[in-house]
Order: C-alpha cells, then structure tokens, then sequence
C-alpha cells in the first residue's frame, strides 16, 4: 500500500504540472505574444521552401521567452519545410486546414550526431537526420492546433530505406531531447520518415488527442515513442502505422547502459488502433530499464501483437512493474508476446552476458476474438523471466496450441483457454503480493479524480 501511494504521489507531482503547461495549448489561455508565419515570408502553396520562415519566426519569438512566451500560428494552407527548431515556452498552432509538409529533399533534413543512449544512428552506424520538428534542452514547449497536419511524406525516405541508399538513419517527425514539460495534442501526424513523436530524455509530456497515420506496409513508422523519459501520459489518441503503436525505450546495450537514463512513470488511457507490429511494447532498447508503466482502455485490431516485451542476452537493464488493464483485441495474431532474444545490437562491444531482469509484469482483463495464440512467452534460459501474472483473460482463439511459455514464471486467475504450466499457480490467496497491482496513478489519496486523468480541468476548463 505505501509502495502504491508512493507511485500515486510521484505520478501526481509530474502529471500536474505537465497539465498545468497543457493548458498553453488551450485557446482559453493565449500567450502574450503571437507571430503567424506569413508574416515571415512563408508561402503556403505546396510549393515554396518556407524552412528559413519557420527559423527567422521562432528566432524572432525567442526574445520573448523570459516574458510569457510566445505562439507561432500556422494559418490555412499547405507549408512546405526543412527542419527547424523549437524554443522554450513555445506555442506552435496549427490552424484546422493547416498542413506542415516534409520537405522531399534529404538535404532539408540536417544531419546530426546520434544519441549519446544509442551509440550511433538506429538503422546505420554513424549519425542521423534532425527530426523535421526538433528541440533540444528547452521547458514549456506545446504542439496543438484545431487538428492541423503535420505530413512528413515518408514515403521518399521508405523506398530509400527499402533500396538501402541511405547514408544516415532516416528522421523522426517530431524529437523533443532533454526538455521538460511538453504537450502535445489535437493534430493529426501522418507518414512520418521514422518514428513519428520521440521525447528522448524528457520529462512531464503529454500526448493526446492526436492521431497517426501511416500505411501498414511503411517501415518503422512507430506512433509514440518514449525513450529515457519520465512522467508520460498518452490518452485519447488513434494510431495506425507500419511498426509498434506505442514503443517505450530507453537505450540501447552497452550505450543505455552507460547512460543510464529509464524510461519510468509512463500512463497510457484509451489508445485504439492497428499495426502490423504491436500495440504497446516495450524494447527492444530499453538497457536503461523501463518501470512503473501504467496502461488502460486498450482497443487493437487487425495488428500482429497486443501486447509485447522485446529484449535479449547482452541488454542488460530491467522492465518491471508493469501494469496493463482493460485490452479489447479484434482479429490479432497473438495477444501477448514476451521475446527474450530479439537481437539487434549496436556494434560487437556488448556483453553478451549483460542479461536483463524482467519481472512484475501483470495483465488483467483481456478479451478478444479471432485471436491466433494468446501467449507466446519466450524468456532466456538462465535469466528466468518473473512474476508473469496473467488475470481475467477471455480470449476466442484459432490455434490448437494457444501458448507457447518457457523460461517464464508466475501466477494466473480466471484465464481461457487454459494458460500454460509455468503460470498456473493462482495469484488468489497465496501469490497476490507478488503480482504488480498500483493503485491508479491519478487518483489521490481520498479518491477523488485529479484532472480527470492527465488532462480533464487543465485542457477543457
């Protein structure tokens, strides 16, 4: 109880005050000084490079940051661009018909050094492309609209990725790096080159309201991705992409390791959508550990994976106490997967011996149908995978063979069809205190609903 009223108080402290910045993107509440990017020489054709509208704008609205902040708004029209940078205590406002493109030319899109967690670029050795929405080391940094468009038109950087002709690792749509206090909400995000919206080292974010679209085939398009983050809500999105709907990190071998920055506090409410990888996942890279993840209201449909936790012999690093709640699953392959060799490392300087912890990890309420394999839970042999604890699990399935478990050890209750012998042990009445069950993160200690989860009050009042 005192462990759970912990979570709920740290979970508290960093969500309200990520609210509190939220409430920037409200149109209730307007910075003190406001820009539109035409006034910049922007030219919203299709057509018109606007990159050095978009930088000489936000390097003129920097003088404001020390007095309120400032917003950027980006009227009607389609606002081709490079990369460019954002700036503390920041607006960038899209208005409804407002569509921000990608630039189709690889050299709008800067090279940059990689992630000092990851070593080097992701897909290449070597550096990496800026994300065409970028910011680094900044606070109070909101991107909002009346769902505007941000289109990175992916699909030059897919068929070079496919042609292997890249030199360097293909760009994120948004990256905030080392920042505190990010809203992100009410836009649609489509085809991003990469992953579409990566807070890497960041701190109090919100997501939501937002949807992500890229075709199923396209590679790598991952929807949200936390990565050595902390204090991170999602909720109310609707996300379809080629890769994992959302993937949570934390650096990758013996570079997460060194760095050492987790991924921890993170709340997902009522996410929906499709993929052909998972729905949530953890890893592959998460040698910086990933903990204290809480999911809920999960629909999945027409998508490869439900639920899925990626890692491997020479990651080190741990995911524990993860807590997934109340998954709908429509027409998906396998609801749940834990994979304990996925390989992938950055270079031939890790441990191989480096084995991860994985432990505490719980599902509850699950139902589905036309479901191939509820589980198949591959742990590494001599690093047995701890305290699986599967609950009230109803699933219609197509397989003879259901679940497929080795190196796994835990507890089930109420779950069909009948779960594999290494959890069959009951959680109720001997084994619950070994099984993850926080109390829910945004309720306080009488009850009473703080913001109506992430947002309620700060971003509707």
């Amino acid at each position: 109880m005192c462990c759970c009223y912990l979570l709920c108080s740290l979970m508290l402290h960093g969500l309200s005050r990520a609210a509190h910045i939220a409430n920037r993107g409200n149109p209730a509440e307007i910075r003190p000084h406001s820009v539109t990017i035409t006034e910049f020489g922007a030219v919203g054709d299709g057509v018109t490079l606007n990159t050095k509208a978009f930088q000489n704008a936000i390097f003129y609205l920097n003088s404001f940051a020390d007095k309120g902040g400032a917003k950027l708004f980006v009227p009607a029209g389609q606002w081709l661009t490079g990369s460019f940078d954002l700036i503390s205590h920041l607006t960038l406002w899209l208005d409804k018909d407002a569509i921000i493109l990608g630039s189709t030319n690889s050299d709008d899109w800067p090279v940059i050094d990689p992630l000092p967690s990851y070593g080097r670029g992701r897909e290449l050795p070597g550096r990496r492309h800026k994300s065409l929405i970028f910011g680094r080391n900044l606070t109070d940094v909101v991107i909002t609209g009346d769902n505007g468009t941000i289109d990175g038109q992916g699909s030059i950087w897919w068929s070079w990725f496919r042609n292997e002709t890249l030199n360097y690792t293909r760009p994120h749509l948004v990256e905030l790096m080392n920042t505190t206090g990010v809203a992100i909400s009410n836009l649609t995000f489509l085809n991003s080159p990469f992953w579409t919206i990566h807070p890497v080292y960041c701190s109090q974010v919100i997501v939501q309201n937002v949807t992500i679209l890229a075709p199923l085939d396209s590679p790598n398009t991952d929807g949200i991705d936390p990565d050595s983050s902390d204090d991170v809500c999602i909720e109310d999105c609707y996300i379809s992409t080629g890769d994992d709907i959302i993937a949570i990190k934390s650096g990758w071998d013996e570079y997460g390791t060194s760095y050492g920055r987790p991924s921890k506090n993170i709340t997902i409410h009522r996410l929906v959508g499709q993929t052909t990888s998972a729905g949530i996942a953890i890893g592959s890279e998460m040698s910086g550990g990933v903990s204290e993840v809480y999911a809920e209201n999960l629909t999945f449909y027409n998508s490869t994976t439900g639920i899925r936790i990626k890692t491997s012999p020479g990651r080190g690093g741990y995911v524990r106490n993860i807590y997934i709640s109340n998954m709908s699953l429509t027409d998906v392959k396998t609801a749940i997967r834990f994979t304990g060799r996925y390989g992938e490392h950055p270079d031939e300087s890790y441990d191989p011996k480096a084995l991860p912890l994985i432990e505490r990890i719980t599902i509850d309420d699950v139902t589905g149908q036309n479901i191939k394999y509820v589980g198949l839970l591959e742990g590494i042999e001599g690093d047995t995978f701890l305290d699986i604890c599967l609950s009230n699990i109803n699933l219609s399935v197509t397989s003879k063979s259901p679940w497929n478990c080795s190196y796994i050890q835990g507890y089930s209750e109420a779950v069909s069809p009948e779960i594999c012998e290494p959890l069959r042990e009951r959680i109720i009445p001997d084994h619950y205190s070994s099984c993850y069950y926080p109390s829910h993160p945004l309720q306080s200690s009488s009850n009473e609903t703080v913001g109506l989860d992430c947002h309620g009050k700060f971003m509707d009042a």
